[in-house]
């Protein structure tokens, strides 16, 4: 899942897309192959959870929010729904919305009759922890389609620290890393930099640098995240520029 912000020093052993931008999503329609497949698994794995949480501030119980999600998903790989997808109709996380609202309500007047493990293909989502992490959702009130968003933000970034620190343990640095990771969120203050450089066994201008590279290949993969489902650089930034909205409000 490479673009052209990648750091061409950057080793990429993890399974990557072939081509960026709305090409994965429409990639993810065509379950028959390898590259669709993974496009799949990734959009799942980025969209799950702020789903979940949707459907649960619309007011269902954990227990149907489970069923749902899970067979939201599964009628979008039998009825290959992301093939259907159009750039030019807008954001790819507005139509997710919009596909399990049309989801929720045919469902709920079938009276929710096809409930998961009756024939549904299982997905792997972790719904099992789903209602321990939605139990730490501020208490104060927000709507559906606010929480949607926040979610989606989150996981996008919970994401890419996972990328990144895959990479960081391909290069034998998961030490660096695992020190340098606080900064990287915003923390530096509990952790000045000339007691990583001791902790680190490394002098303090290298740690800045160090710390500096983090956060430059940090911005980079969030963009490259992004540009997975647009379709020219000015909606990446536009995109960019909303994600730091929501996550500030």
């Amino acid at each position: 899942m490479s673009t052209a912000a990648g750091n061409a020093a950057v080793p990429r052993k993890q399974p990557v897309f072939v081509t960026t931008r709305w090409t994965v999503v429409l990639a993810a329609g065509g379950m028959d192959t390898t590259q669709g497949r993974q496009a799949l698994e990734h959009l799942c794995r980025t969209y799950w959870y702020p789903l979940y949480a949707y459907v649960r501030r619309r007011g269902y119980s954990a227990h149907d929010a489970q069923d749902l999600t899970q067979a939201f998903f599964a009628r979008l790989l039998a009825q290959q729904s992301l093939a259907k997808a159009d750039p030019d109709r807008g954001r790819f996380r507005c139509f997710m919305l919009t596909a399990m609202n049309h989801f929720l309500a045919s469902e709920w007047k079938r009276g929710m009759a096809q409930k998961r493990g009756s024939g549904c293909a299982v997905l792997s989502l972790e719904l099992a922890a789903a209602e321990k992490r939605y139990d730490l959702e501020p208490a104060i009130h927000s709507s559906p389609d606010k929480i949607f968003e926040k979610q989606w933000a989150m996981t996008l970034l919970e994401e890419v620290l996972t990328r990144l620190e895959f990479e960081f343990q391909n290069e034998g640095k998961a030490d660096l890393f695992a020190a340098l990771k606080p900064a990287l969120l915003g923390l530096r203050e509990s952790q000045p930099y000339a007691t990583l450089a001791t902790q680190l066994g490394m002098n303090e201008s290298a740690v800045k640098v160090a710390a500096h590279r983090l956060r430059k290949r940090y911005r980079e993969l969030i963009r490259d995240e992004i540009a997975n489902t647009l379709e020219s650089s000015e909606e990446v930034e536009a995109e960019m520029r909303y994600l730091l909205r929501v996550l500030t409000e």
